[in-house]
């Protein structure tokens, strides 16, 4: 009697762990959507916690920080719609990136884990455990190789359909890129 039970017992364990999907078989915290040739939006999945940071490690060892705030702190991230309400742009000559998503339940100090990740950038994967984080901190590790290609046009009116205007049309562009009475390529809206 005892021996079948602890047959099933053995079995329902079994079953339990066993239930034909593979450890990686895990919902994605976070998907990329391509918006170019060499631009990427990140839209974080339904459940994550509510703040976030996002840093590329490139082939080329180049580590870059994408949600640069004045407070170099992590910000807030919405489901379903993408980080910053931006696509970021990666370098086409550094290669393919690995992108670090790293969601947080609180805002966590930026340069703490910009340190860890140079540190840890021979290693193959990162997770939040290789990491000294304040608080539940959860990493996505997504990858993206940009491509050659578009023309990308800076400091220039654009017209209605979003093409850049004739000359002549529109506001003067300055040499920051930003318009007269309007965003500089540094400034933020109010």
């Amino acid at each position: 009697m005892r021996r079948w039970t602890g047959l099933l017992a053995v079995a329902a364990l079994c079953g339990a762990a066993c239930d034909g999907k593979k450890s990686t078989d895990r919902p994605t915290r976070a998907q990329l959507r391509k918006t170019g040739a060499a631009t990427v939006e990140v839209i974080p999945s339904d459940g994550q916690l509510p703040y976030c940071m996002l840093y590329t490690v490139s082939e080329k060892g180049v580590i870059r920080q994408l949600t640069l705030t004045r407070e170099n702190r992590s910000i807030r991230c919405d489901a379903n719609k993408p980080v910053a309400h931006t696509s970021f742009r990666i370098p086409v000559q550094e290669g393919k990136v690995r992108l670090y998503i790293f969601f947080s339940d609180d805002r966590i100090p930026a340069g703490p884990v910009a340190q860890q990740l140079y540190e840890l950038r021979g290693q193959e994967r990162i997770n939040a455990m290789d990491l000294r984080l304040p608080g539940r901190v959860f990493v996505e590790t997504l990858e993206f190789t940009p491509e050659e290609g578009g023309t990308a046009v800076t400091g220039t009116v654009v017209g209605a359909g979003g093409e850049p205007a004739p000359e002549g049309t529109g506001v003067p562009v300055l040499s920051d890129g930003g318009t007269e009475g309007g965003l500089g390529a540094m400034d933020e809206a109010p």
